[in-house]
């Protein structure tokens, strides 16, 4: 049975940059840009350098090195970014070359007294709270590796006490991931442990992406520039951080302690730590903290020195800002007279209380805006791309706060997902409701405008006239009507990329170049590798059932009608499975009267199979698995399961 792809941005994580060290095909930056991003700094307050001063406050030690895993190959590589100096090359944003140079400085910091983080050492931080007797860790950074490699940083400099509990502030892997980098799960099963999460945690950390996986695996391969160089002309940042390790692995152990309550108070080792629930924001599952005693607020991701995304550009469900901006505004109510330093999981912290009260009313009015000027112009008759183009701004005090740029969301794909949020995908135009496909749109286009030849022709003066948006539209339909078409290929290369080299936006940069760069070089091939077997043993059955159900064509299965009893010994549950019209369902503690197959084996069996360390063929010969019936019609089924395509095309048909 093929195993699962689950958790886009785990498998992302694991994802080697093949071409990173490859020479650069990329072009200079136009004249055209040039001057355009010279424009932004006079847009923007270059001048302003408090943040290089937050950001640096407090370093104990920097770290510049690399991080290899136990193969000897390299998993976080700081030094790759070490050309990220002086002003902005003409073909950075000089907005987002500030950002990269922020995120660039990296190492050991002391937040306040008996708080320390980890930063630069993977794309998020970790955060290291001084107990009576020992450590406790919020969000042990995306790997084992870089995890382990910033305890050990951290312990160069304080004692070496034990780590008492890990806290998950959020759901997502990069806050989760290096979890067996600091803990052993012996430990937690023997109670010296504690690993403390919100509520819903487990079941999100695991289900995200897991049905759409590989379609949001291929997506965030363009989103973090995965497969780009580090350079000027390549990835220079995130927006959250630097980017994502590569040869890594990515560990799951289960939380203890579950917040249940919208605020709750523990004491954690002598720590007093006031939790408050924030579900359906930046994390369906996720949560602030408040330490009283070191009259320190944790905002998790958020509040972040970026405005953040209401819909990520890998894909996930859309999240809900005007919720995001209620539990900003409670945090702070309940915090803002209170507390004198706030961090979150990412960037650098803010101090002082006049600071921070501001710092969150401007995130909270941020994510309101977003909320309410969408659904403003949506009752006006706007569409999506309409809205778009009429909020290119914030508000002039918002938009001036450096850490309300778009650096990992976009006012413009933020506006878009706020009405995808509240309207879906049709805008109300018959003409828009049954579009043709790309392909057949393209070929109809070219020809309407003459041929290929009149396409290449328009579009080369679009570039030379810098309407580089345009120029993309034009060239889009004429590759996916002539894929072969060479010139058409480079000519939209070399559009993407000046788009590239233009955006303030760390994702929207890192997409723009891996289309260039796929449109020059092809796709390459797949380099997953499955470096999160914790999220795989995870999974419930139901979870497996349904990644199942939607590998199955349905078409071809219409006609098969197949009722399936499927028992697992170990958790001594039932499932009673239909296949009908193609479609796979499922019921929990069922069985059906008369099945056509009947099996037992153990869940713990499933999970060897799905990481490919047995196969349901040679379980089922030699016994693992126990079949009362129907064994060659479920391995018809399970053989006949479609495999998903790691590597599809994304900007050519």
């Amino acid at each position: 049975m093929p195993s699962f792809r689950l958790s886009a941005l785990a498998l992302a994580l694991v994802l080697s940059p093949v071409h990173a060290e490859q020479a650069s095909p990329a072009k200079p930056a136009t004249e055209i840009t040039r001057e355009r991003n010279q424009a932004w700094l006079q847009r923007l307050p270059f001048a302003d350098r408090a943040d290089f001063d937050a950001a640096s406050r407090g370093l104990i030690e920097p770290f510049t090195g690399v991080v290899e895993n136990a193969d000897g190959k390299p998993v976080w590589n700081r030094m790759a970014y070490n050309f990220l100096d002086g002003n902005a090359p003409a073909s950075v944003n000089p907005s987002l070359w500030r950002i990269a140079q922020l995120n660039n400085i990296a190492g050991l910091f002391e937040v306040r007294e008996r708080v320390y983080q980890i930063r630069g050492m993977d794309l998020s931080n970790m955060t290291l709270i001084e107990g009576d007797s020992g450590l406790i860790i919020i969000d042990p950074l995306i790997s084992t590796e870089t995890a382990r490699a910033g305890l050990e940083l951290y312990y160069k400099h304080r004692p070496r006490k034990p780590v008492v509990a890990v806290i998950y502030s959020h759901s997502h892997v990069d806050h989760f991931g290096g979890v067996r980098g600091v803990i052993d799960e012996a430990d937690v099963k023997a109670g010296k442990v504690k690993v403390i999460a919100p509520e819903g945690f487990y079941e999100h950390a695991v289900s995200e992406n897991v049905l759409a996986g590989p379609a949001m695996m291929r997506r965030a391969q363009y989103m973090y520039g995965a497969l780009l160089p580090r350079g000027e002309r390549g990835q220079v940042d995130s927006g959250l951080g630097k980017g994502t390790p590569s040869n890594a692995t990515v560990t799951l152990i289960a939380p203890t302690d579950l917040i249940a309550e919208p605020l709750e108070t523990h004491v954690v080792d002598g720590v007093e730590i006031e939790f408050q629930l924030t579900p359906g924001t930046e994390a369906p599952a996720e949560m602030n903290m408040y330490f009283p005693q070191f009259k320190t607020l944790c905002m998790a991701e958020n509040a972040t020195h970026t405005q953040h995304n209401v819909l990520t550009l890998r894909g996930a469900l859309v999240r809900d800002s005007k919720i995001w901006a209620h539990y900003l505004d409670d945090a702070l109510m309940r915090y803002g007279d209170k507390a004198e330093v706030l961090f979150a999981q990412h960037h650098w912290p803010t101090w002082g209380g006049g600071k921070i009260r501001e710092y969150l009313a401007d995130q909270r009015d941020m994510y309101a805006f977003l909320d309410s000027q969408t659904l403003r112009l949506i009752n006006q008759g706007l569409t999506p791309t309409e809205i778009a183009a009429k909020l290119q701004s914030l508000p002039p005090r918002l938009a001036s706060k450096w850490y309300s740029r778009d650096y990992y969301g976009s006012l413009s794909h933020n506006v878009r997902a706020v009405y995808q949020r509240y309207m879906g995908f049709y805008d109300g135009n018959p003409a828009n409701l049954d579009p043709l496909p790309p392909e057949d749109a393209g070929r109809r286009y070219v020809a309407a405008m003459g041929g290929a030849d009149a396409v290449l022709q328009t579009a080369r003066q679009a570039f030379a006239d810098g309407d580089y948006r345009w120029a993309a539209q034009l060239l889009n339909h004429l590759v996916f009507a002539e894929p072969d078409n060479a010139a058409a290929r480079q000519l939209q290369a070399d559009t993407l990329e000046q788009l590239g080299y233009q955006s303030e936006n760390a994702t929207w940069r890192n997409v723009y170049l891996s289309g260039a760069h796929e449109l020059r070089e092809g796709v390459a091939k797949s380099r997953a590798r499955y470096g999160a077997p914790d999220l795989v043993r995870a999974l419930t059955p139901s979870m497996f059932f349904d990644y199942l159900a939607v590998r199955i064509d349905a078409m071809k299965a219409a006609d098969e009608d197949l009722l399936i009893n499927w028992r697992f010994t170990d958790l001594d549950e039932d499932y009673a499975l239909t296949l009908r019209n193609g479609v796979l369902t499922q019921r929990k503690g069922s069985r059906h009267a008369k099945a056509d197959v009947d099996l037992s084996m153990t869940k713990a069996l499933l999970d060897r199979i799905a990481l490919k360390e047995t196969g349901f063929l040679k379980e089922a010969t030699i016994g693992g698995i126990e079949f009362e019936s129907g064994r060659f019609k479920l391995l018809k089924l399970l053989g006949g399961l479609e495999e998903a395509n790691p590597q599809f095309n994304l900007v050519t048909p």
